[in-house]
């Protein structure tokens, strides 16, 4: 019996460390080479960690959120027989990783696995006698009887997340994995089966959770931190009328080509503010603020916040001003895609110089959308909603909808803002204007 040390390999990117996001083993766990041990996350991408050999784990080198130097103890395995030669991922140099949803720059995304990397696994000793005899812990009953008070199931944090937004109670739910631990496909199945035994009447819910804030969401975290530290936000509101360009767009859609993507608000609102910023160019730029130097673009970059299921990300649609609207929407609709499905690569959540958010689908009158920083400028969509606005005779019913803009006003004074606004305000209320060329 040897023990065989895995490092913290180069993930590549010219990153000294990585942050440990989850562990897909526990000590104990039996696991055949290949298997994914873990996931770090550099930047945004999301690196998975296979191992080497086929063993036991015997040491597990970090906690969830800890950031990890390259060529650090990260896992020790018990394998049979002597140790094997250092392979180039022991001593933290070979190309192991596997980048999952977003790919180094200038690179395609691999290929996905064939099937996730939490099905039960089979014990090595099946294929090797000589490996640990001992077997991994008995997972809970397949019925999902609750687990003893006090008792943490084991989880990554997506399942806990998709739990917690689902509202079950992980400890009502059976786990497939090595110790119990309770992959996605055995929430799927506690779900279908329909949730947790109704409860038999009120009672107080003392149980607290604690979560720990790592991967995709500390990066959020960071960012927003620096935004409101560091920039001093002012924000303008504006209601629109947007009944021209509903029309406008319905009209289009009906006539639109197959192959052609369907519209919506965004493109004719991207093809807006380029207009708006060829107009006023210190709008449209980046604000070194270490140096003192405002960089205008003169390309339109504008980022699109999307909301995924791993958390807020921002695809860029990239030289907008050289787009027309239906080449706007099929960039658009391809982009929203990648991030959901988390394949956007590194430059595509990159480099934009204005941005875009909406929560319009959620209702709600105003916002106070957070400059995405190195930014100047970011332009909010409201709900849109039939209004009564009086026409100078009687009230009349109306498409509006409010748009919630920050500036940064040490580089934007109020005025400014609120020009650049009003003419996105006129703009989209007198669609033609958007096609004219200037």
């Amino acid at each position: 019996m040897a023990e065989h040390v895995i490092k913290m390999p180069d993930v590549g990117e010219g990153v000294a460390e990585a942050e440990l996001v989850e562990w897909h083993v526990a000590v104990g766990d039996l696991v055949r080479e290949d298997a994914i041990l873990a996931a770090v996350m550099t930047d945004k991408a999301t690196v998975e960690i296979p191992s080497p050999v086929d063993g036991k784990v015997s040491w597990l080198g970090a906690e969830i959120g800890d950031t990890v130097a390259v060529g650090s103890a990260l896992v020790k395995i018990e394998i049979a027989g002597d140790a094997p030669a250092p392979t180039p991922m022991d001593d933290g140099q070979g190309e192991a990783p596997i980048a999952e949803g977003m790919a180094p720059e200038g690179e395609t995304l691999p290929a996905p696995p064939a099937e996730k990397i939490e099905k039960p696994r089979e014990p090595a000793q099946a294929e090797k006698p000589a490996a640990p005899a001992k077997k991994p812990a008995p997972a809970p009953a397949a019925t999902g009887a609750p687990r003893p008070e006090g008792e943490r199931p084991l989880a990554s944090p997506a399942v806990r997340l998709r739990a917690r937004e689902a509202g079950v109670d992980l400890r009502q739910v059976a786990g497939s994995g090595p110790a119990g631990r309770i992959s996605h496909d055995d929430l799927d199945a506690f779900i279908a089966r329909g949730s947790a035994p109704a409860a038999a009447g009120l009672r107080p819910n003392t149980s607290v959770d604690e979560i720990k804030v790592v991967g995709l969401r500390r990066r959020i975290a960071e960012k927003m931190q620096i935004a409101k530290a560091r920039i001093p936000h002012i924000t303008y509101v504006e209601e629109v009328d947007v009944g021209a360009l509903e029309d406008l767009r319905g009209k289009l859609n009906a006539e639109k080509r197959p192959e052609q993507a369907k519209l919506t608000l965004l493109p004719f609102l991207a093809r807006a503010i380029v207009r708006a910023v060829a107009e006023q160019p210190q709008i449209n730029a980046i604000y070194d603020d270490e140096a003192g130097i405002v960089h205008r673009h003169g390309g339109v970059h504008i980022g699109i916040a999307a909301q995924t299921p791993s958390g807020l990300v921002v695809p860029v649609l990239r030289h907008a001003e050289a787009r027309d609207l239906w080449d706007c929407a099929a960039e658009i609709g391809r982009l929203a895609e990648a991030a959901r499905s988390g394949t956007a690569t590194r430059e595509e959540l990159s480099g934009s110089t204005i941005t875009i958010t909406s929560l319009g689908a959620l209702g709600g009158v105003a916002t106070t959308p957070v400059i995405n920083h190195p930014e100047v400028a970011i332009v909010g969509v409201n709900k849109m909603m039939v209004r009564p606005m009086w026409d100078g005779t009687q009230f009349v019913p109306r498409k509006m909808m409010n748009l919630s803009s920050s500036f940064d006003h040490r580089v934007v004074d109020g005025w400014d803002a609120a020009v650049f606004v009003q003419r996105l305000k006129t703009l989209i209320e007198t669609p033609a204007l958007i096609f004219v060329e200037s």
